[in-house]
């Protein structure tokens, strides 16, 4: 009877813990939020996020406490002789958190490490070029993004995107989107959305953009997003982000309904900050 007891004990103080969890979770993180926030950082914010002045005092307070947060639960790994730095630590957790600025997200729950390197890196491909044949190359890559813990980042191409915000080009916006969208089973283009009766208009709006893209890239026609958002709706995605963030206006202007779902998802327009 002693030895029942005593399981039950353990079921329940397991259950208060899974329960508690997120609770506690939330408590510790607003305690970071509630840190002075340095003055350096604020200095390495402003010369390297063209839009953080532009933010509304609000905005930028709120911009902050992710960023503490982000700091504090993800840790930076320096590559190819890389010494990752202050600076570049709070350069990419202020654009990334740019997606979580009004809490639609959780904090890229999946990621636990930030690989950064001097510039561009190369990486082992294994390409399969038909008739069961197999081939290894070697790419070149800016970043990606793993399902499982990790962002790797070129610096080297974090400092090119700081000066020129408006390019649609971000890699660090791009490499996050993707982490976003990973944040349910697959990379497939569709983030988790606030209510399941979201999801039908979504598909119809992303299906309907994606197919547009791919049908005027060949054709050589002007579009505001990269080309590269063809390869799969969820390179889709992750342009549609870069383009949403850096060149709103265009987007707004030439794909209204696209702009439409990306304000709602990430709940904000930022043709406030232009």
């Amino acid at each position: 009877m002693v030895e029942i007891i005593a399981v039950f004990i353990i079921i329940g103080l397991i259950v208060i813990g899974i329960l508690a969890s997120p609770i506690l979770i939330k408590q510790r993180r607003n305690c970071v939020k509630r840190r002075l926030f340095p003055p350096l950082w604020t200095a390495i914010i402003e010369n390297h996020l063209p839009i953080y002045l532009q933010l509304s005092p609000d905005e930028r307070r709120r911009l902050q406490g992710h960023i503490q947060v982000f700091l504090a639960e993800k840790q930076f790994i320096g590559c190819g002789g890389l010494q990752v730095t202050e600076e570049m630590k709070v350069t990419v957790a202020a654009v990334a958190c740019l997606l979580l600025l009004n809490e639609r997200g959780k904090y890229f729950p999946k990621l636990r490490s930030i690989l950064i390197y001097p510039g561009t890196y190369l990486v082992n491909q294994t390409v399969a070029t038909g008739n069961y044949v197999v081939e290894e190359r070697r790419e070149a890559r800016l970043g990606e993004s793993w399902t499982q813990d990790q962002v790797i980042l070129s610096w080297e191409r974090i400092q090119q995107d700081a000066g020129n915000w408006k390019d649609g080009h971000n890699v660090v916006l791009h490499e996050f989107a993707h982490q976003l969208d990973q944040e349910g089973r697959t990379a497939n283009g569709v983030p988790i959305l606030p209510r399941n009766s979201d999801y039908p208009v979504w598909a119809q709006v992303m299906t309907a953009e994606y197919q547009q893209l791919c049908h005027d890239i060949p054709r050589k026609v002007k579009t505001v997003m990269d080309g590269y958002g063809t390869t799969n709706p969820a390179e889709f995605f992750a342009v549609a982000t870069e383009t949403f963030y850096e060149k709103p206006r265009q987007l707004k202007q030439h794909h209204p309904a696209l702009y439409e779902q990306l304000q709602s998802y990430y709940q904000l327009d930022p043709i406030q900050w232009t």
